[in-house]
């Protein structure tokens, strides 16, 4: 794959995680927070555990149950989860649709 192509794919992905971000934190008044590959979940957004879980759910009914959300996180430590970003996430996403296109 080319670079070209690679970088494409991480813009595609981190413009559907933004969507999926803003409509979870357009319940607090957040659905114009700027939103990029460093933005971290937890300083930035000032997501909880329970915004999390509602992510997760969001990106499986977009992405199918390829892309699971409490594995990726599951693999991390605490402070991990906490300095967590949206750029982590998109690799994760592309990484693992990359992967089904191949296997």
């Amino acid at each position: 794959m080319s670079p070209t192509t690679t970088g494409s794919l991480e813009r595609t992905v981190l413009a559907e995680i933004a969507e999926l971000l803003r409509a979870i934190l357009d319940e607090y008044g957040l659905h114009d927070a700027e939103i990029a590959m460093d933005t971290r979940f937890y300083d930035d957004l000032e997501m909880e555990s329970m915004d999390l879980v509602a992510l997760g759910g969001k990106l499986e009914a977009r992405y199918g149950s390829q892309v699971n959300f409490a594995e990726f996180v599951g693999d991390l430590g605490l402070e991990e989860i906490i300095a967590l970003t949206v750029g982590q996430l998109v690799e994760y996403v592309a990484d693992t649709l990359r992967a089904a296109e191949v296997g």
